[in-house]
């Protein structure tokens, strides 16, 4: 692409299951469609591409599908902004200018991540992290790896680095039996689902889980070396080389705040308010997926195509998936009824454990602070290069206090991708978090 602006009937910023059916489902009604991803190959966290194993089939399939139709994919590129009907784009170092017609919003979600004494350790990294890691070739083979935190997502981690080599020596869910019991005792209405979960079970065959379990602390000089664990009413401590912990998704709703979409903030971690179309408040911008709630893959695709056909005015053959849309909705409210947090997880962090890894903040600082404004006045959490993503939601889940509002541009961008745009900017463009 050139720097000149382009302008497409329909723009999708997400190339995950949610956002190439959104794709498809618009271009097979003759639109033009970009489809927009930060990473380097379409898929997201559900369907990214494994470094030994290759592409997912259902992946594979559509995104077969999407160049047979036409649609212009921009990989590694990230939407900095947006005004009126046009987005800033940053591809490495050069800024693009877009026009669309419709917007999807398919940004999916990432994961919540709590403080715990040694949670920065190198070894330590997420569940859906050190999935990531290994499916892109990190050396996971030989090591012994404790899966640790709450959610489905345990065992596909756990099933990924068991498979690309890893010993897994246990799996631990904060979750007690009865909430397990009860939210298997569900899953008949997702047939698909309790075969995927009994699929993932048995490749685990031999690897302990063990229910109303949880991290109390990583121990280790410079690197992880062992993780003092609680189940029940019991403590010990196991050796391992790898901790993959984490206590479920957040929707990444960024992108659609900055568009001036209104967001469902009755809760910790705020949703994108859509109607029956998947329509956000901001006209002709449409969301998708777990960025309005945790849903699934069978959740986002859905919706995705739902988006895609209503802003490629086919309202008639959107309205045709609201029945299955409801179905798969329904399975995120089976898992947020059911995975519920318990209290003590928002407390391990001591005085010590650095909250903010990016500004080296310790909650001792923090507690010191009454809201949100201070900490950042006072401590600078929140404002180093992740702009708060990470301390963000750990201090929203632990404190139950609101994140700071967003500020352009959405990600940390070189000057140089600002100073290349031709469009004029808002007052302060440059009080945003720049590198």
């Amino acid at each position: 692409m050139d720097k000149r602006m382009h302008s497409y009937q329909v723009v999708v910023v997400g190339a995950g299951p949610a956002g190439l059916s959104a794709a498809e489902a618009a271009a097979a009604q003759g639109c033009s469609v970009l489809l927009l991803d930060a990473q380097p190959a379409a898929g997201g966290q559900v369907w990214r591409r494994d470094a030994a194993l290759g592409m997912p089939a259902r992946s594979r399939t559509l995104q077969s599908r999407l160049d047979a139709l036409g649609v212009t994919r921009l990989p590694q590129s990230e939407v900095v902004g947006a005004f009126g009907r046009q987005l800033l784009v940053r591809c490495g170092r050069e800024s693009l200018e877009v026009g669309f017609g419709s917007l999807v919003i398919a940004t999916g979600a990432r994961e919540l991540l709590l403080p715990f004494p040694g949670w920065t350790l190198p070894g330590v990294t997420g569940a859906g992290g050190a999935q990531a890691l290994a499916k892109q070739g990190w050396p996971v083979r030989g090591k012994r790896v404790l899966v640790a935190g709450s959610g489905p997502l345990l065992l596909a981690s756990a099933e990924t680095l068991q498979r690309h080599g890893a010993r897994v020596l246990g799996i631990h869910e904060q979750l007690g039996r009865t909430g397990l019991a009860g939210f298997a005792a569900g899953l008949w209405r997702w047939p698909g689902k309790l075969a995927q979960a009994a699929q993932l079970r048995g490749r685990l065959r031999g690897v302990p889980y063990r229910a109303d379990s949880h991290v109390l602390r990583a121990l280790g000089q410079g690197q992880l070396e062992a993780v003092e664990i609680r189940a029940g009413g019991r403590i010990s401590t196991i050796e391992c080389d790898m901790l993959a912990c984490g206590f479920g998704l957040v929707p990444n709703v960024e992108l659609a705040c900055a568009l001036g979409c209104d967001l469902d903030e009755s809760r910790v971690h705020p949703l994108v308010r859509v109607d029956a179309y998947q329509r956000t408040s901001a006209e002709d911008v449409y969301a998708v997926g777990e960025a309005c709630g945790i849903g699934g893959v069978d959740c986002a695709r859905v919706e995705g195509r739902i988006a895609g056909l209503a802003a490629a005015g086919a309202p008639e053959r959107a309205r045709r998936l609201f029945r299955l849309r409801s179905r798969a909705r329904r399975f995120g409210k089976h898992l947020e009824r059911h995975f519920i947090l318990r209290d003590e997880l928002r407390a391990l962090a001591d005085e010590d454990t650095i909250v903010c890894r990016c500004e080296d903040v310790t909650m001792g600082a923090l507690s010191l602070c009454r809201d949100v404004r201070e900490m950042r006045l006072m401590t600078r959490c929140g404002m180093g290069p992740c702009q708060g993503r990470i301390c963000g939601t750990a201090i929203a889940e632990t404190r139950r206090l609101p994140r700071a509002g967003l500020r352009f541009p959405v990600f940390p961008v070189p000057l140089a991708v600002l100073a290349g745009s031709s469009r004029k900017r808002p007052a302060g463009i440059f009080s945003g978090v720049v590198k």
